[in-house]
């Protein structure tokens, strides 16, 4: 709205507790509700009346701090009718209960202050409490404690997660959901479809994950690419390699490398399979492997010292005979 002239003082208008005249006595205490009075800018703000009369500020009387001093000593029989403060300029005082709507919020938050604070009072934390549609309960979200130091933010997922999932923090506040204890995040198997009877590095041809109808995978499960498989999370991984096969009067072994850095891999794990008179024979080799990263730690499985004629793998579409376990156990390390 436009004014003519100067815009009038937008302020916190007070009328403050009644005063009693005391015989002889020139300066009084101001109260608002009980307690000494000092929010206001200059004495020309005050509207006092005595005896029916408005005193002239300065020269009829004077403030400073919470006390209004009159020109002369007041006597018996002198009325205070009122004092009336008009409002600091802009201040708008204390707002009327349900009168500041959302619309009239704007709480915006900057790379260095919080769009809003809730305030301790010295003595009790701060503590947002959000009610129920009712407004008869609520729960509370509080502060650490003064003593803990704490300064820290906490940042939510950009999803809400799966049903049984459970909010945890990398160390720097960043949340994410993750599977609650007590059961494995990550079960698969792979398995060999056929046979073969000489050495693989890695084992890349003809695997399947197995398909039974008894079995399913938990998780996201494993991926194979050129016989090096990779897996869909960080964590603390068990790694099986169960070979099924034969040897003729020669001993041959399978092994599990594995490597850090998507490059160099190491030999962790190793079995052996021999037995006379071109007998079948099987063996299992296992390991741990941390998995730190997802794009640079991986597993291949290899066969080593195989002849053709004399030994053999065996695989099977239907069946696991030579197959490779992952089992996902905790996070990494």
């Amino acid at each position: 709205m436009a004014y003519i002239g100067k815009t009038p003082i937008t302020g916190n208008f007070v009328k403050l507790d009644a005063i009693s005249v005391v015989n002889g006595q020139a300066g009084y205490t101001m109260n608002n509700g009980g307690s000494a009075f000092t929010d206001y800018e200059n004495v020309n703000q005050f509207l006092v009346s005595l005896n029916g009369i408005l005193q002239a500020p300065t020269t009829s009387f004077t403030v400073s701090g919470s006390t209004l001093t009159f020109a002369s000593n007041l006597a018996t029989g002198d009325v205070i009718d009122f004092v009336i403060v008009l409002g600091n300029t802009l201040d708008i005082g204390t707002p009327s209960d349900a009168t500041v709507t959302q619309a009239k919020t704007n709480f915006v938050s900057t790379s260095s202050a919080a769009g809003l604070q809730i305030k301790g009072d010295g003595t009790t934390d701060g503590t947002l409490q959000l009610n129920c549609s009712q407004n008869s309960h609520g729960i509370k979200l509080k502060s650490p404690p003064h003593s803990a130091s704490a300064s820290y933010t906490l940042t939510f997922p950009n999803n809400d997660g799966d049903a049984n999932q459970f909010l945890q923090t990398n160390g720097s506040g960043v949340m994410t959901w993750a599977d609650a204890g007590g059961g494995l995040a990550e079960v698969d198997i792979y398995r060999l479809t056929s046979n073969f009877s000489s050495n693989a590095d890695p084992i890349s041809s003809n695997l399947e994950r197995t398909d039974d109808a008894s079995f399913s995978k938990i998780g996201t499960g494993m991926s194979v690419s050129s016989g090096i498989f990779t897996f869909p999370a960080t964590g603390l991984y068990e790694v099986i390699f169960n070979l099924d096969g034969r040897s003729n009067d020669t001993t041959w072994d399978f092994r599990i490398s594995a490597t850090q850095n998507n490059s160099s891999y190491d030999l962790v794990a190793m079995g052996q399979i021999g037995s006379g008179g071109n007998r079948g024979s099987s063996g299992r080799c296992s390991t741990f492997v941390n998995v730190t990263d997802t794009s640079n730690v991986k597993v291949k499985f290899f066969t080593n010292g195989m002849n053709g004629s004399d030994t053999e793998a065996y695989g099977d579409t239907d069946t696991n005979r030579t197959c490779f376990i992952f089992k996902r156990l905790g996070d990494s390390q």
